[in-house]
C-alpha cells in the first residue's frame, strides 16, 4: 500500500507540471484529492493492514495529500498569474492615442422657446404656475364656461380616462385653480403639456401650451393688448407687424386671435401664410364675467385679461419649421441647428 501512495503521488506530480489552464488543475484535484479519489481508493485497503502498520500508511498518505495540495495551489497561483499577464497584454490601452470626441447635448428648441416666453413675461411682472395634466372635467371645462353640451368641447377631441377625469387639453385650467385660491391682483403665466386627438404636420396629439392670466381692478382690453404687443415684439422683432380679429371663446367676452405678418416672406404672401402675409399665434380676450364668478370674485369690481399660445408654433414660426413632427422625433441632424 505504501508502494501504491508513492505511485499515486509520483503520478500526480507529473500530472500537475503538465497541466495548462485551471480547469485542467481542476480536474486533477477531484481526480486525486476527491472523496472517490485515488488517495481515498487506495485507503479503503486499509482494513486489511495489522494495527501497527495502519498508522503508518494514514500518516504517509496525509502528508502525501498535503504535499500534492501544495503543488496544485501553486501551479494555481502560476497558472493565473501567466493568464492575468495574457489578459494585460492583450487588453492593453495606448493612452497616446487621441480619444474618441463626445458629442455635446443642446437644449431642445421647445425648451428654448419656453425659456424664452418666460423670460419675456417674467420681465413684465409675471409669476409662473403649474398644475397637473390629469385634470377633472370640471377645472378643464365646466370653470372655463364651457358646460358639458358646449360644442367647443368637440373640437378639444379630449382624452379621457373616466367619464369625470382626462388628460388636460389646455393650460386654461391652471387659471382656474389660481383664481380659487387667491385674492386679485393676480398676473400669472401657466406653461405646460397638454393633449387632444389630433396629429398631422401641423398637430401633435401631446404639445405645449402657454397662457396667461390678469385680474384686478379696472383691467381693460387696452391692457391685454399691451402686454400682447410687447411680448410679440420682443420674440419676433420691433418691426413686426400685428393684427388683432375678432374671435370666439367661451371664457373670453370680447374674444380677439392674435396675428403677426409671417416671418417667411414678411408679409409679401407665400405657402406657408396661405398667401395672406398674415400667421396666427395666440387667442385672447377680456376674462368672461360668469368665469370670474365661479372662482368666487366680484365681477363688477374685478376684470381681467387672458391669453393663450401654442409653444409648437412659436418655435415652428421663429425657427421656420414646416413640420411639427420634427419637434418630437429626436433626429440628432435636426436638433442640432439649434
Amino acid at each position: 500500500m505504501k508502494e501504491k501512495l508513492q505511485q499515486v503521488k509520483q503520478d500526480a506530480f507529473t500530472a500537475l507540471a503538465g497541466a495548462a489552464s485551471l480547469g485542467e488543475l481542476n480536474d486533477l484535484r477531484v481526480k486525486y484529492l476527491g472523496k472517490k479519489g485515488l488517495i481515498t481508493e487506495v485507503l479503503r485497503g486499509m482494513g486489511k493492514l495489522s494495527a501497527e502498520e495502519r498508522p503508518l500508511i494514514g500518516q504517509l498518505a496525509n502528508e502525501i495529500r498535503d504535499e500534492i495540495e501544495a503543488s496544485l495551489a501553486q501551479k494555481i497561483e502560476k497558472i493565473k498569474e501567466v493568464e492575468k499577464n495574457k489578459k494585460l497584454e492583450t487588453e492593453k490601452i495606448d493612452i497616446t492615442l487621441p480619444g474618441k470626441p463626445i458629442k455635446l447635448g443642446r437644449k431642445h428648441p421647445l425648451t428654448q422657446v419656453i425659456n424664452d416666453l418666460e423670460d419675456i413675461f417674467i420681465s413684465m411682472g409675471f409669476t409662473v404656475v403649474k398644475g397637473p395634466e390629469i385634470e377633472t372635467d370640471y377645472y378643464n371645462f365646466e370653470g372655463l364656461n364651457i358646460p358639458k353640451d358646449h360644442p367647443a368641447r368637440d373640437t378639444q377631441d379630449s382624452f379621457y380616462i373616466t367619464p369625470e377625469i382626462l388628460l388636460r387639453t389646455q393650460t386654461s385650467p391652471v387659471q382656474a385653480r389660481t383664481m380659487e385660491n387667491n385674492k386679485p391682483p393676480i398676473k400669472i403665466i401657466a406653461p405646460g403639456k397638454v393633449y387632444r386627438r389630433d396629429a398631422d404636420v401641423t398637430h401633435s396629439p401631446m404639445f405645449h401650451q402657454i397662457e396667461g392670466l390678469v385680474v384686478d381692478e379696472n383691467i381693460s382690453f387696452s391692457h391685454l393688448k399691451g402686454v400682447l404687443v410687447g411680448f410679440i415684439r420682443k420674440m419676433f422683432g420691433e418691426d413686426r407687424k400685428i393684427r388683432f380679429r375678432p374671435h370666439y371663446f367661451p371664457f373670453t367676452e370680447p374674444s380677439a386671435e392674435v396675428d403677426v405678418s409671417c416671418i417667411i416672406c414678411g408679409g409679401e404672401g407665400c405657402r406657408i401664410c396661405s398667401h395672406t402675409g398674415w400667421l396666427e399665434i395666440l387667442g385672447s380676450g377680456l376674462v368672461h364675467p360668469r368665469v370670474l364668478e365661479m372662482a368666487g370674485y366680484d365681477s363688477e369690481k374685478y376684470s381681467g385679461f387672458a391669453f393663450g399660445m401654442g409653444v409648437e408654433r412659436i418655435a415652428m414660426l421663429k425657427y421656420g419649421i414646416d413640420d411639427i413632427r420634427l419637434l418630437f422625433e429626436n433626429d440628432l441632424r435636426f436638433l442640432k441647428q439649434f
